[in-house]
């Protein structure tokens, strides 16, 4: 639920910063807090009022009726709040069913008042608009104020409005209503409210707000701690848990019921949650139930991991004398790998194996969906080789059957092995000898015009509707053959999805006529339709899309939560759309209502928002629904059944395709309207457009308990407006004829068939649609030689990797850069003083004044108006043999002396018969008479802290031969950091005598003066830039212009 209820400090502060009224409100922010860690002179200190008035002290824990139970000290001063606090603070406390602890309490200036002058007033949410309820009664004896009191109803979009001369009381609660609105309550109550002639007083506030308007109202809500209900406490992990889907895109939730009870769940998908949860009471388990949560919206394996290690931390921690049991359940995912996430809840099994052997923990899985059956092989195999007992169920199995089987009322079959991957129905449909539905065939009793009509709305294409009100209707048939979609959003997945179902339906065209994506410009975007590759048009705004496509008239959006009402809004401004399907979750209440109430004005059907959509077979599906391929198949949705769904949960959808094709001919329609509140559009809608659909002969319906839509498809069999036969499930509930709802559906098909109201007809097998090569590959069915290999860097998982080694630990480790390029250049962890060595040459490299070429060309480059890295790359050009390159051929030639025995004096003399020099000797500004304090410095940290420098004291011996010939030939910082690293590799202990040549030969040398030296260039080239400096022209004194006489003369 997205309302959520705030603590009475909270409300009553969103009430004194924001409320605009003319009626003076008294006692703003006169309020103190107190819990058992409060210091009581310094609340004085910042609360001084405390000493001067009389107080009312409460706890504020989402109690109700606190006067009744006598949770309210009245009129007391500061030593009788103490004494107040300290009689009820920790106590054990029932109100209701609920125990609890009271920990917090709310201090508050004591009002004294008549009874006349207290009020009662309440704002709550409905789907038409919100209800104000007012009585001129207030406080605790106020009885059943739905009875008592005034009710205005104020629409979507509409205001209250009030003259200036009117009562304060009026002002007040139209400012009050303007605070309700602006910062998206969804119930606001206050009781008592009181009015003298000094103004307004809020005595008591219970309030909730929409917590998904959380993008919208930040600024004025500040950071909103929601407090757990009374009696149940709030449990760090579950904070833990909370934070990780405020963090992801997925959905992971938990509440912990009991932690000393012995079933645990982790179930994938919100209404599979409910139904396991739901299941597991109506078997007695009530007392024992853990935990209640879910996981979906493809979790990565990390997210997965992180999820599934709190659980099994948690039903770790205290033993039980009949063990412990896990329920890993799902219905069929629509788009969640299977296998990736169960990877993640692997990996935590194996971290616990030990705890969970420990606690006598069975585990019962049961999934499906892409990619399954690798899932549930691997979780089988971390069953064989921890030795915990895990017990793996796919599709075959009735996704509550293990509920049972874990609970002890069923017992444990032996199941034949299962298929090895999903990609059965794949490589070979039509001749396909495994799937799993049963053999009943598709309908004859559909007429055969319902898939070949045009949409009930025909409007002129391409042009906004003006301000003409359309006629509040929706059609009977949404999806035809021929229905055209445009897709809000770049989801290509989906998009692909919704084309092989198209072909595998052999539509004739694809129902998926354009894209629009405001993130990019007008393009193409490549997509297979079957065999063959096809471009669909991308459109960067909504009125080019319309435009171009009149014959569209369905939008399917994917935007996010924060732009899905203005596009939705938009699309509706277009006459051709009659359906729209909203994805997004968490979108806020108060924009559903605004969308619903604008789509029943243009007789607009809204499919959503939170749901996957919606499915026809043989016709059109939105984005995801009926999940990949292989379930497609397997459920015979490529084809038109007799029987039509609506359910609240996406992924409950596509376990009632399953288990509808398995007990009857399959399935006509399908429709998930979506979890939240205010669906777009509601069960009776549905229900009534199946009742009215001739090749619809029976209707199921998932509902959950909440609302009363399942009690107008109630009073709709009573009146005589459906017929039809109703299967009717509301989950939650946990009836005790729930565990023969699936009997009872597949009861009446039969019925439905022995009289002849259904005529089976001969399953005709679908096209064959290739598979996509990535999900091949994912199924490990094909191989493929990699374009590329690396050994270094590994970005792929949920932490980036260099030479192994995670980047979290880089940093524990403290590596440095030296650490760092040790790992991505050597692939070694580098011992702590090469390191160092490694950031010293950088260091010492980074720069030599804006004369040598390098630097010149970075300047020159940088003058002329090239961006950074033109400059860059025109001053790296430079580096070679003459200048930076020397590291490397240094390396090179000392090492091969060395290691041939021969002498320094040879190796000089050698050099000068062969006419080459030696490189590493030698600088045109420092001698041996005036140093380079770079060579210095290296050299005294070389000496102190390398295992041995063998080669850098030859070439120290070649230096004393050469500088005494001429001063100035003296060992220069590259060669002394060649002839150093080669010592380095050599002597670190970390590489092979053949692996510290190899380096030396690949160039990985000169990557230090490189590496070095592009920070100066930066540096230059920032200088540039910062003092302005305009292009530059070489000076004609400063060439020597030399010419052919004839030419000069």
């Amino acid at each position: 639920m997205s309302a959520k209820a705030i603590s009475e400090q909270t409300g009553k502060e969103f009430l004194y910063k924001h409320i605009n009224t003319s009626a003076a409100v008294q006692n703003r922010f006169r309020y103190a807090t107190v819990t058992a860690e409060t210091d009581w002179d310094r609340l004085t200190q910042e609360h001084q009022w405390l000493l001067t008035q009389r107080l009312v002290v409460k706890p504020d824990q989402l109690i109700k009726r606190r006067g009744k139970l006598g949770l309210v000290g009245i009129n007391l001063d500061l030593q009788g709040v103490k004494d107040w606090v300290k009689s009820h603070l920790m106590k054990d406390t029932t109100v209701g069913r609920a125990k609890g602890v009271l920990k917090n309490f709310l201090i508050e200036p004591f009002v004294p008042h008549k009874q006349e002058e207290e009020f009662y007033v309440c704002i709550y949410a409905v789907r038409e608009g919100d209800i104000v309820l007012f009585h001129h009664e207030g406080g605790v004896e106020v009885g059943d104020v739905d009875a008592k009191a005034q009710k205005l109803t104020v629409a979507v979009n509409e205001k209250i409005i009030v003259e200036k001369h009117q009562y304060m009381l009026a002002s007040f609660i139209v400012g009050l209503f303007n605070l309700y609105e602006d910062l998206y309550f969804t119930y606001l109550e206050i009781n008592p409210l009181v009015v003298t002639t000094d103004g307004v007083y809020v005595l008591d506030m219970a309030a909730k707000i929409d917590a998904t308007a959380d993008f919208i109202c930040k600024s004025k809500w500040g950071d909103v701690e929601f407090p757990p209900p009374f009696g149940r406490e709030a449990y760090p992990e579950e904070a833990y848990i909370a934070d990780l889907d405020a963090k992801s895109g997925a959905s992971l939730k938990l509440t912990l019921l009991n932690p000393q009870g012995r079933i645990w769940t982790m179930v994938a998908g919100g209404g599979a949650s409910v139904v396991y949860s739901d299941t597991i009471c109506d078997l007695g388990g009530v007392d024992e139930l853990a935990n209640y949560g879910e996981y979906s919206g493809a979790p990565s394996e990390q997210q997965t991991y992180d999820y599934a290690k709190t659980i099994l931390s948690l039903m770790t921690r205290e033993k039980h004398p009949q063990g412990k049991v896990l329920i890993i359940g799902g219905s069929i995912a629509n788009f969640t790998n299977v296998a990736a996430t169960f990877k993640g809840i692997v990996r935590a099994i194996k971290d616990n194996q030990e705890p969970l052997k420990e606690h006598e923990v069975k585990i019962f899985v049961r999934r499906g969906g892409p990619n399954y059956q690798e899932g549930l092989r691997v979780m089988g195999e971390v069953g064989k080789t921890t030795g915990i007992p895990i017990h793996v169920f796919g599709t075959e199995t009735h996704m509550t059957a293990i509920v049972g089987m874990a609970m002890g009322h069923r017992p444990i079959p032996n199941l034949p092995p299962m298929a090895a991957h999903t990609a059965n129905f794949l490589l070979n449909a039509s001749n396909n000898t495994v799937t799993p539905a049963n053999t009943r065939t598709a309908s004859f009793s559909e007429p055969k015009t319902p898939n070949d009509v045009s949409p009930a709305k025909k409007s002129k294409a391409g042009l906004p509707a003006g301000n003409e009100i359309q006629p509040s209707f929706q059609a009977t048939t949404l999806f035809s053959k021929h229905t055209k979609a445009i897709v809000w959003g770049m989801q290509t997945r989906a998009v692909q999805g919704m084309l092989d179902f198209d072909y595998v339906c052999s539509r004739e065209e694809p129902s998926v006529a354009a894209m629009v994506y405001p993130f990019t410009g007008d393009h193409k975007q490549k997509f297979y339709w079957g065999h063959k590759e096809i471009l669909l048009p991308v459109y960067k705004n909504m009125a080019d899309a319309m435009k171009k496509h009149p014959q569209v008239d369905v939008m399917i959006s994917f935007a996010s939560l924060r732009s899905a009402f203005d596009s939705t809004v938009e699309a509706m401004q277009y006459p051709q759309i009659h359906t729209i399907a909203i994805i997004a979750e968490g979108i806020p209440e108060a924009h559903t209502r605004k969308m619903i109430k604008m789509a029943d004005e243009k007789g607009v059907t809204i499919i959503g928002p939170a749901t996957v959509g919606g499915i026809k077979p043989g016709c059109f599906k939105i984005g995801n629904t009926g999940g990949m391929l292989d379930n497609i198949l397997a459920s015979k949705l490529y084809r038109p059944g007799s029987v039509a769904y609506v359910s609240r949960s996406g992924g409950m959808s596509n376990e009632l395709n399953n288990i509808i094709s398995r007990t009857t001919d399959g399935v006509y329609e399908g429709v998930a309207i979506g979890g939240d509140r205010y669906p777009g559009s509601t069960f009776m809608d549905h229900v009534l457009r199946y009742q009215d659909t001739p090749g619809i002969k029976m209707i199921v319906v998932l509902g959950e308990i909440g609302g009363t839509d399942e009690y107008k498809i109630c009073q709709g069999i009573k009146e005589g407006r459906i017929t039809k036969p109703v299967v009717c499930w509301c989950i939650g509930t946990c009836p005790p004829a729930g565990r023969r709802r699936l009997r009872a559906q597949e009861t009446v098909y039969d019925e439905l068939v022995a009289n002849g109201t259904i005529v089976p007809a001969q399953e005709v097998p679908p096209p064959t649609v290739p598979m996509d090569y990535s999900w091949a590959r994912e199924l490990g069915l094909i191989r493929k030689p990699a374009s590329f290999m690396t050994s270094i860097c590994d970005e792929r998982g949920q932490e980036l990797i260099y030479a192994g080694m995670a980047i979290t630990e880089v940093f524990k480790e403290e590596m440095g850069i030296g650490g760092v390029l040790g790992l991505l250049w050597f692939q070694r962890r580098l011992p702590r003083y090469a390191c160092q060595f490694i950031e010293m040459c950088l260091m010492v490299t980074a720069d030599h004044g804006p004369a040598v070429s390098g630097a010149h060309n970075t300047i020159v480059c940088a003058r002329a108006g090239k961006d950074l890295i033109s400059s860059l790359t025109s001053g790296l050009l430079t580096i070679g043999d003459r200048f930076g390159g020397a590291l490397d051929a240094a390396a090179k030639q000392f090492s091969k002396a060395f290691d041939s025995g021969m002498l320094p004096m040879d190796f000089v003399n050698k050099m000068k018969k062969d006419g080459k020099l030696i490189m590493g000797i030698g600088h045109r500004v420092k001698s041996i008479n005036n140093p380079d304090m770079r060579v210095q410095i290296l050299k005294d940290f070389v000496k102190q802290h390398f295992p041995s420098t063998q080669l850098l004291d030859y070439a120290l011996d070649v230096e004393k031969i050469t500088t005494s010939k001429k001063p100035n030939l003296i060992l220069n910082v590259d060669g002394f950091i060649g002839v150093s690293f080669v010592d380095l590799l050599r002597t670190c202990g970390g590489f092979t005598r053949d692996e510290a040549d190899e380096f030396v030969e690949i160039g990985a040398l000169n990557g230090i003066f490189v590496l070095g030296r592009s920070m100066g260039f930066i540096g230059h080239y920032l200088d540039q830039k910062r003092l302005k400096q305009g292009l530059y022209r070489h000076p004609w004194d400063d060439i020597s212009y030399v010419l052919p006489e004839h030419m000069s003369m």
